[in-house]
């Protein structure tokens, strides 16, 4: 399991603790650690895939990776085709 650091000075909104608790009542979390850490871990993870979306957005506009992309494409055009071909073939 993951090193455990004890924080003693987190504020959290009463209604959040209520609705953190009532979710742990029914069966969705097993404490209020290990809700929290979920939510940690999501709240991370949507933070990282904002960061590569915006990347991937980025390279739309970049030349250099466009010229690559259809460098690429074309290398490869040659063995796409045949293994269409060959793939039509044994139908």
């Amino acid at each position: 399991m993951d090193n455990l650091i004890i924080l003693d000075d987190v504020a959290i909104p009463s209604e959040l603790l209520a609705a953190t608790d009532k979710a742990i009542q029914q069966g969705k979390a097993k404490s209020r650690n290990d809700f929290i850490a979920k939510a940690l871990r999501r709240e991370l993870e949507a933070i990282k895939r904002t960061e590569i979306d915006a990347q991937l957005s980025e390279m739309v506009n970049d030349e250099d990776y466009q010229r690559d992309v259809l460098q690429m494409e074309a290398e490869f055009a040659t063995a796409e085709w045949e293994a269409f071909k060959l793939a039509e073939s044994q139908e």
